[in-house]
């Protein structure tokens, strides 16, 4: 199975191309759209969203993970890597980051490269056509690199990563490390408190769970987080004992 995890758009022609080599390439492997909005242009925190999207794949997945803003840069190198028993192919930018925390990992420089290769579509000539030989079983050209955990990178951050269609703010921060009873404070909004659930709350209220991605979330009972509380990718939240 392979599982496209990009921020390239629901529009455009970008996922169509990428999808049509890996059918070119891998014909019969199953192909999963697992999300083409991921935060654009934002490795650091599409990396925590990433590693929250995992568990319920089965292993050998090959996850394509595109969200490359520095796309055809010489400093970025193109990384094959192996961890929580699946295998990522992209960019080396911090995306693999958090999931190279969560258990073994290991790392290969791509060295494989195409007939042709664009200077920034590397998603669809480089990325793509690694992904559906891994996926098949095959060998790619490829050196391996240490894995050195970048400081950048905390193990939860506490910022916005994603925002969903219906407003609600998803933070880099896994909701087994934070206590029930603290609040969440989101510039002059102080006070948002956990509930387990959106009926706990009365309609308009905003407070925060536990998503069913394991995530820190913070919702409104039947409307937009983000634009009630000024939230945005990238928006950091202060996490405090409850009052």
């Amino acid at each position: 199975m392979i599982a496209i995890f990009t921020d390239f758009g629901v529009v455009g022609p970008y996922t169509g191309q990428v999808k049509a080599v890996l059918q070119r390439d891998a014909p019969g492997v199953p192909v999963i759209d697992l999300m083409s909005d991921a935060p654009s242009f934002a490795p650091r925190a599409a990396a925590y969203l990433l590693a929250a999207l995992v568990a319920p794949f089965p292993e050998e997945t090959v996850f394509l993970a595109v969200v490359d803003p520095g796309v055809g840069n010489p400093n970025r190198e193109p990384l094959l890597v192996r961890a929580l028993d699946r295998w990522f192919v992209g960019p080396g930018n911090g995306l693999f980051e958090i999931v190279c925390r969560r258990g073994p990992c290991a790392c290969w420089r791509i060295d494989w490269r195409p007939p042709q290769l664009s200077e920034t579509f590397h998603g669809r000539d480089l990325f793509a056509p690694v992904a559906a030989r891994v996926a098949r079983g095959d060998e790619i050209q490829k050196t391996e690199v240490d894995f050195t955990p970048d400081p950048n990178f905390p193990d939860d951050l506490t910022e916005v990563i994603y925002i969903d269609a219906f407003g609600n703010a998803m933070l880099g921060v896994r909701g087994q490390t934070v206590d029930r009873g603290m609040r969440i404070d989101v510039s002059e909004h102080r006070g948002v408190n956990w509930a387990r659930t959106f009926s706990e709350v009365s309609v308009g209220q905003a407070f925060w769970h536990v998503n069913a991605h394991g995530l820190v979330e913070i919702s409104v009972n039947q409307g937009d987080a983000s634009a009630r509380l000024g939230l945005t990718v990238g928006s950091g939240v202060k996490i405090l004992a409850g009052s």
